[in-house]
């Protein structure tokens, strides 16, 4: 195992898309660890300049000369893992979620998030962020404690797809926006492309379940993964397992099918790694999964289901 580190730099990030054409900025062995840092927010996003706010001069940089693509994601990457195949699931153990900046951001604008005809103009408010004490001090006079995780980790669409957009999740991933994504879960993610190409980006210091208003506190992040390969997994979808629960996902424009998908995709797990029956498999998951909204802001809504690994199921 070797371990490794990828900065943010106009040479090693992608704005707003996912493309199986893109070149890899790194190239790694199964089981290596990466150190990733992000940068998040656009021109309109950053700090006054009389902010107390630290921007990094890599961003300046970023934002200066990267083109945006069709979505506002700034995603470091991509990451090519040898011997990656089509069928292959990259096994991505988070390690380890820092925050890197000192601000972060909460957007709300016209025609987006869940009540999009309730807002009548574009507001964007800056939040500082303790990085010492994990804390993000909110304009209402109260703090709350950082959470952090990527929204956005994701590897090549299929090429036939052509380039992807950031906003919406898919079966290589992208903007899930999971909230239990992480330090200390590990993520599987599908393989369409030789070296199945990773990125990763969308800090959030904090998020709630279902993402309401279309961001979170959106801010620049520090994970370190050790990145390892399943061979011929066969996933349709994005799946991952914390400490203590399995957890499934889904996505559609229809939260109602995104719910089902995450549900039958649990019920696939269960049957695959159990003597259960499909029915039987059905039934444990109406008595003791939790089946809950992710987000309901990336046009693909998400929804995930989640299973106690303290029933004895084991899912391996």
């Amino acid at each position: 195992m070797a371990a490794h580190e990828l900065l943010p730099s106009a040479e090693t990030v992608h704005w707003g898309y996912f493309d199986a054409n893109l070149r890899p900025v790194l190239t790694i062995a199964p089981d290596d660890v990466v150190t990733v840092h992000s940068v998040s927010g656009g021109h309109n996003e950053l700090p006054a300049a009389d902010s107390p706010a630290t921007v990094r001069p890599e961003q300046r940089a970023i934002l200066a000369s990267v083109p945006q693509g069709p979505g506002p994601h700034i995603l470091t990457g991509p990451i090519a893992v040898q011997g990656a195949m089509p069928g292959d699931a990259l096994r991505i153990e988070i390690l380890d979620i820092q925050l890197r900046d000192d601000w972060g951001y909460n957007l709300v604008k016209p025609l987006s998030g869940a009540l999009p005809d309730d807002i009548s103009e574009r507001c964007l408010i800056h939040l500082a962020i303790d990085r010492t004490r994990r804390i993000v001090h909110t304009p209402w006079g109260f703090d709350i404690p950082a959470q952090p995780f990527f929204g956005v980790m994701g590897t090549a669409p299929p090429r036939p797809w052509q380039r992807q957009t950031s906003i919406m999740p898919r079966a290589f991933g992208g903007n899930m926006d999971n909230k239990l994504l992480t330090a200390g879960t590990v993520l599987y993610l599908p393989v369409f492309e030789p070296g199945a190409l990773f990125s990763v980006g969308d800090g959030h210091a904090v998020q709630g379940d279902g993402e309401v208003c279309i961001t979170a506190i959106e801010t620049g992040l520090t994970g370190t993964f050790r990145i390892g390969l399943v061979k011929n997994a066969n996933l349709s979808l994005p799946r991952a397992e914390s400490a203590t629960h399995y957890i499934t996902m889904g996505f559609n424009e229809d939260l109602d099918d995104a719910a089902v998908t995450a549900l039958r995709q649990m019920i696939e797990w269960i049957v695959a790694c159990s003597k259960l029956s499909f029915e039987d498999a059905y039934r444990l998951c109406s008595l003791v999964a939790d089946l809950r909204v992710t987000q309901l802001v990336n046009v693909h809504k998400g929804a995930h289901m989640i299973l106690p690994k303290s029933i004895g199921v084991i899912l391996a």
